[in-house]
């Protein structure tokens, strides 16, 4: 993905050209004011006057949500993000375009955002989005809950949305929230501030907003019929009913109640007929075009030749598919027996339905809006009793262009495989799925909420004999059918059973989902204790790496206590599993920074293994499952602080794996490769920095191995060593190879987040300063500052979503940005920093004192200095008071860990109330209790203290005098 000189070039896409691994993953194009038709052209069909596109109606109705967007707009962030989401029919596109028109004419740029592989297919060109005097720029992503979360990504990091000093928003159109969390959480790493906004129903409660609505799209429809005054045109039915809160409603109704005085009908008085009275209409439209040419003067003339019953087909298919590119469109036509008339007939569906962008050559646009294309889509089903025409080629043709297989190209080939989603990894003369899928899914799912038989008697036998088909249509689809209510579950439990394991950050939200869905009839349907422990087992994992930590931890352990109960009963069969499920949900506690209680699940995991292996009937993979145990032990008791313990649970654990391997028991490589990492970090943590390098460097080969056989599954593995491996490079004063290590650590963290995100911001934050420290040991100053800052920003929005897990880490890394602000006399820069740290470092105390005093007097010195330096004594006195304080209560219990620190606070204190003219005897004072301290440190050691000691003691014989001489 490349914008280039303000400028994005390429071969595939629209008018500007982005690339992720050279595949168009998505199309941005500049925003343009859009041209009303012709009112002759829009009177043929007159559903085309409810195109959101085309804004025949005047905009009413959502004033409050309107300056709700201004409002974020103008906020102060540089970057934000909104997740905009409605049922469809709510107004969200018209709301959009309304608000993209008056941000265009305050003088922003407006970008609409296309998702396109597979799809799009444009001719070459260029889009000039060089931003010149632009007051900011607003991106619009519509159908933004259908973008695979990878794609999102990809425009995340895209460089128009990152101009420095550039206002920048983000307004993604969905008609759910429950991707949100997972897109939130990418934008996270862009430091981007977040928000959700939900287009409420319209008011029903006494409210004019309904009413003001139907008189404003009543007097703009009547405008294009010729009709001066509308107002006598009555709603068709009530517009107080619940039908009636959508934005679409009212405006079917006013639509329908003007065509039908022009017409001489009688409007219909509920939905359904609205609906089905628009419908007429659009045969009548394909009739009319048709006509008859016996009666013409020269038949073999006629430009429009497709019949209505041939039209009808036509557009059932496009519902269903969407606008794709010719030869697809094509291709889908001669599978449903048309290949005689194929230019004709998509010649002719081009009339009716002409391309939303004429630059881009796709064919089978769609009816619109949605909601009316997802009616007319249940209404051409046989199965409903509506007074409609059911056509009883309609199954077929859904099932046909469901099930088709695409011959792939070797472009083709290359598309699937860089955009993916599925583990498959498809070369050019295979077949694959039919791109349109990831449509197609979602809108028979929406059609199935309104008309059940289009789910019963369609979708969900489709997907039980074609399970696979919802995995290929995506996320969106996932969702869509584990959050309707009336979804057959058989159909979910076979979708369920080709669910992939492992992370799987596109589909982890529709996974978490299916299952969630799937596992409470499961439940119910069993009595038995241990698959009710293995169903919420498996649900607490994909819930884990869907992002839903506190929901998973709190799924396991419900699991964990069923395996404790089975346990008690069948030690030896059900205890390993007992064993395992601990392991897991410490796992989930970690995360959630309850360290305590993760150790204790690691603790009873161990002795359980050990009583396992001290009866008769142990075997190696008891022993194996044993050291397993005890790494994750480990990792837990470093967690807590108590690395020897931890390096002496992982030198067992280390033990066993050499003890079977020398009795012919045979380990995965990424096995031994973990295990050899997990101890070179604990060696490391007791200063063994040799031998943690020797460890480590196994570690790397290992995973250097596995990354060559299935890089998706070990690339987060080999990204951990490398981070490991280069900071045990440092200490060992080896820093050329230090540097290739983090750069490499980075380079593949980078890649994680981009391709997966969930879980990985994490260890790109943390690779990104370990490749800090080793810049600023090069000497290479800004680079350091570069990847520090960066670091700090992951680590922000980390703490921000769970200050519990990542409040430490991200003090840590503050303090380098002062001390690297500070090495540069950039005081001004480095001051609100300190504040921010003091504000982390208190949180921490909060929560647990003893652990974290020590970090909040080393803050409050650190920002004493950046205040001092700014002329700002008195709040810098106030800062370095409390840390003397902290450093006092600290050194009684623990002397020679903090009276250095304590000599030194005391010198700066002394210093300051010098300086704010106190009373010389307080500051001598206070100068000879620092006197006293270095003056005992120096006796014990001279090296380190005496020159310290010396300067005190120049200091306060200097100032003696001034006492004197009062």
């Amino acid at each position: 993905m490349n914008v280039e000189s303000g400028f994005g070039y390429g071969t595939i896409g629209a008018d500007i050209h982005v690339f992720g691994d050279g595949t168009p993953l998505y199309l941005l194009e500049l925003w343009r004011l859009p041209r009303t038709p012709e009112a002759e052209w829009l009177l043929e069909s007159p559903s085309r006057m409810l195109n959101a596109r085309y804004e025949v109606a005047d905009f009413t109705g959502r004033e409050e949500d309107l300056a709700q967007l201004q409002q974020w707009r103008d906020s102060r962030p540089r970057l934000a993000a909104r997740w905009l989401h409605g049922p469809g029919g709510q107004g969200k596109s018209r709301l959009a375009a309304e608000f993209a028109a008056q941000s265009a004419d305050q003088g922003w740029t407006v970008v609409t955002a296309t998702h396109g592989p597979g799809t799009v297919h444009p001719p070459p060109g260029s889009q000039d989005l060089r931003l010149r005097h632009a007051r900011g720029v607003l991106i619009i992503v519509d159908y933004a809950d259908r973008w695979p979360l990878t794609h999102l990504t990809s425009l995340f990091s895209n460089a128009l949305l990152h101009r420095s000093g550039m206002p920048t928003r983000i307004l993604l159109l969905a008609r759910t929230d429950a991707t949100w969390p997972a897109v939130r959480a990418t934008l996270a790493n862009h430091e981007a501030s977040t928000s959700a906004h939900h287009l409420a129903p319209l008011s029903s409660d006494g409210s004019e907003q309904r009413s003001e609505m139907y008189d404003a799209a009543r007097s703009s429809f009547a405008t294009f019929y010729g009709i001066a005054d509308p107002s006598d045109i009555q709603p068709p039915a009530p517009l107080d009913h619940e039908d009636f809160g959508l934005t679409l409603a009212v405006h079917m109704a006013a639509l329908v109640a003007v065509d039908a005085r022009v017409t001489g009908s009688r409007p219909p008085s509920d939905m359904a007929g609205l609906t089905i009275y628009l419908l007429d209409r659009e045969q009548l439209h394909w009739a009319r075009l048709h006509g008859d040419g016996t009666h013409e003067l020269n038949p073999t003339e006629r430009t429009y030749r497709t019949s209505p019953q041939v039209m009808n087909q036509v557009v059932f298919a496009a519902t269903l598919t969407g606008a794709v590119p010719a030869p697809t469109g094509a291709a889908m036509l001669r599978d449903l027996g048309m290949a005689d008339d194929v230019p004709q007939i998509l010649a002719d569906h081009g009339v009716c339905y002409p391309h939303a962008n004429p630059a881009i050559p796709t064919t089978l646009e769609p009816l619109y809006p949605d909601r009316l294309a997802e009616d007319f889509l249940a209404l051409t089903l046989p199965g409903h009793t509506a007074d409609y025409p059911a056509a009883p080629w309609a199954p077929a043709t859904a099932e046909t262009l469901l099930t088709a297989e695409t011959l792939l190209t070797a472009e083709a080939a290359h598309t699937a495989r860089t955009g993916a989603i599925t583990a498959n990894m498809p070369t050019a003369g295979e077949v694959s799925p039919p791109p349109y899928l990831f449509r197609a899914i979602p809108t028979l799912t929406a059609a199935a909420e309104r008309w059940p038989h289009v789910g019963a008697d369609y979708l969900y036998p489709l997907l039980k004999q074609h399970p696979q088909l919802a995995l290929q249509a995506g996320n969106a689809a996932l969702l869509a059918l584990a959050m309707q209510e009336s979804a057959d579950i058989d159909a979910l439990e076979a979708i369920e059973t080709l669910l992939p394991n492992g992370p799987h950050a596109d589909l982890a939200v529709g996974i978490a989902a299916i299952t969630h869905r799937v596992i409470g009839p499961r439940l119910e349907r069993t009595d038995s204790l241990r698959l009710h422990a293995v169903y919420r087992t498996e649900l607490a994992e994909r819930l884990y790496r869907a992002g839903f930590h506190e929901w998973a931890a709190d799924t396991a352990r419900d699991g964990v206590e069923i395996w404790r109960r089975l346990a008690e009963a069948t030690p030896f069969v059900n205890g390993p599993l007992l064993a395992s499920s601990l392991n897991w949900y410490g796992a989930y506690l970690a995360e959630l920074g309850k360290r305590e209680e993760a150790l204790a699940t690691a603790e009873e995991a161990v002795a359980l293994n050990r009583r396992l292996i001290d009866g008769d009937h142990a075997t190696s993979h008891d022993e194996q499952s044993l050291a397993d145990a005890l790494g994750n032990l480990a990792t837990r008791l470093s967690e807590v602080g108590r690395g020897a313990e931890a390096l002496a649970a992982v030198e067992e654990s280390t033990a066993i794996r050499d003890r079977l391997a020398a009795g012919g028991v045979r380990f995965y490589v990424s096995e031994d490769a973990k295990a050899q990492l997990n101890l070179g970090s604990r060696l490391a943590d007791q200063g063994r920095t040799e031998e943690a390098l020797a460890a480590t460097e196994k570690a790397v080969i290992g995973f250097r191995k596995t990354v060559q056989v299935n890089p998706a599954a070990h690339t987060f593995d080999l990204a951990m060593a490398l981070n490991n491996y280069a900071t045990h490079l440092f200490k060992a004063d080896r820093l050329a190879d230090a540097l290739a290590a983090a750069e490499e650590s980075v380079t593949l963290w980078r890649r994680l987040v981009l391709k997966r995100s969930l879980g990985h911001e994490q260890g790109l934050a943390m690779a990104l300063f370990n490749l800090g420290t080793c810049k600023v040991a090069a000497g290479h100053q800004a680079e350091a500052y570069a990847a520090t800052d960066e670091s700090a920003g992951l680590y922000r929005r980390l703490a921000a979503r769970n200050p519990a897990t990542h409040d430490e880490r991200l003090a840590t890394v503050l303090g380098r940005l002062t001390t690297l602000l500070q090495s540069e006399e950039r005081y001004a820069q480095a001051l609100p920093i300190t504040t921010e740290t003091v504000a982390v470092r208190r949180r921490l105390v909060a929560a647990d004192p003893a652990a974290h005093e020590v970090g909040l007097a080393q803050a409050l010195f650190d920002r004493c200095m950046m205040l001092s330096e700014c002329d700002r004594e008195l709040e810098a006195r106030f800062a370095i008071q409390e840390a003397v304080d902290i450093r006092k209560h600290l050194a009684g219990a623990d002397p020679a860990a903090h009276l250095p620190h304590l000599a030194q606070a005391l010198y700066v204190l002394s210093l300051l109330k010098y300086n704010m003219h106190d009373d010389i005897s307080d500051v001598l004072n206070t100068l000879s209790e620092s006197m006293v301290i270095c003056q005992r440190l120096a006796a014990a050691d001279p090296e380190t203290f005496t020159d310290a000691a010396r300067e005190v003691r120049a200091t306060f014989e200097e100032l003696l005098p001034e006492a004197e001489g009062r």
